[in-house]
C-alpha cells in the first residue's frame, strides 16, 4: 500500500515516508472467501517495508488474522497476489500466535529448539542459539523448566523466543498479549520493542487495542469488516526507543485519539 502525504499537523494521519527502505512483501487485490459466501477479505492492499512495525487494527471479524495466515502461507488467497520482494521469502518468517502453543511434555529449551528440529538441526548443535534466544527474553535460567511451571507472561516469552531463535527477518504476531493482565502486557510491549531493535526484524502485529498499536507501531493499518479490507493507514512518526514517558505524553494521546476515531469509522463501516 503506497503511503499518502500527511497533513502538516500532529499526529500524522497517514503513513510516514518509507521510500528509503526496501519492500518485504506486497498484497495486491487479495480476496479470501471461505465456503460459498463467507468473505473474510476483499481487495486487501498492504505494502510492508524492511524494518516496519505494522499493527493491523480493527474490529472482530475484519480479517486481521486471516491476512496474517495468508502472509505465513498457511492457506492460499482466493484471488489477488502476495509477492515477496527484496530477497525475502516465507522461510524468513517467525510466527507468534495468541496462545503460546507450547508442548507441555517438553522443556522450555526443547520448545524453543522446535524450529531447528523441523529443519533437521540437533539440539546439541542449536543449544547456544536456544540459550541466546531465552536470554533475550529474560528466561535463560528456565531452560530446563516445563510450561506448567511458568506464568502466562513467561509462557508467551518462550513463544516469542521460539519465533526469534532462527533470527527471522519478518515476525508475524497474532494478538499475543490479549489474554494477559495490563501490567504484564505493558512490560511485554516494552520488551518486544527492545527485542526488535536488537535483532533488526520487521513485525506485523494483530491487535484490538488502540493503545497497544500506537505504542508499538510506526504504521497502523485500520481494517473494516464485511468484507474485510483496509480503510485507513495512520503513521506514528515518533522516535524509538519508546518508554513510559511516551505513554504519558500529549503526542501519544493525540495518536490514540486519531487511531480511535479511525477504529470507530471501521466499526461503523462494518455495521
Amino acid at each position: 500500500m503506497t503511503a499518502q502525504p500527511a497533513p502538516h499537523s500532529r499526529p500524522q494521519h497517514a503513513a510516514r515516508a518509507v521510500s528509503g527502505r526496501s519492500r518485504v512483501l506486497t498484497m495486491s487485490g487479495v480476496d479470501k472467501v471461505f465456503g460459498a459466501d463467507v468473505v473474510a477479505l476483499e481487495g486487501m492492499e498492504l505494502e510492508v517495508r524492511e524494518g516496519d512495525f505494522i499493527s493491523l487494527l480493527g474490529p472482530s471479524g475484519c480479517g486481521k488474522s486471516t491476512a496474517l495466515r495468508l502472509i505465513a502461507d498457511l492457506m492460499p488467497p482466493t484471488a489477488g497476489r502476495i509477492e515477496w520482494q527484496g530477497g525475502f521469502h516465507p522461510g524468513d518468517l517467525g510466527v507468534v500466535f495468541q496462545e503460546p502453543t507450547l508442548m507441555p511434555w517438553a522443556t522450555v529449551a526443547q520448545n524453543v529448539w522446535l524450529p531447528f528440529r523441523l529443519r533437521g538441526k540437533s539440539f546439541a548443535a542449536a543449544r547456544d542459539e536456544v540459550k541466546e534466544a531465552l536470554d533475550l527474553v529474560g528466561l535463560g535460567r528456565f531452560m530446563n523448566a516445563y510450561p506448567r511451571e511458568l506464568s502466562g507472561g513467561m509462557k508467551m516469552r518462550v513463544s516469542i523466543a521460539r519465533a526469534m531463535v532462527t533470527h527471522p527477518r519478518l515476525i508475524l504476531m497474532d494478538e499475543p498479549f490479549a489474554a494477559l493482565d495490563e501490567i504484564t502486557r505493558f512490560k511485554l510491549n516494552n520488551d518486544l520493542l527492545q527485542l526488535k531493535a536488537r535483532i533488526g526484524c520487521t513485525v506485523i502485529f494483530v491487535t484490538h487495542s488502540v493503545f497497544e498499536s500506537v505504542f508499538l507501531s510506526d504504521r497502523i493499518v485500520v481494517m473494516a469488516a464485511r468484507p474485510g479490507r483496509v480503510i485507513r493507514e495512520l503513521g506514528v512518526d515518533e522516535p524509538y526507543p519508546r518508554d513510559e514517558d511516551f505513554r504519558t505524553s500529549a503526542d501519544y494521546a493525540a495518536h490514540c485519539r486519531a487511531a480511535s476515531a479511525a477504529l470507530h469509522e471501521a466499526m461503523g463501516d462494518a455495521a
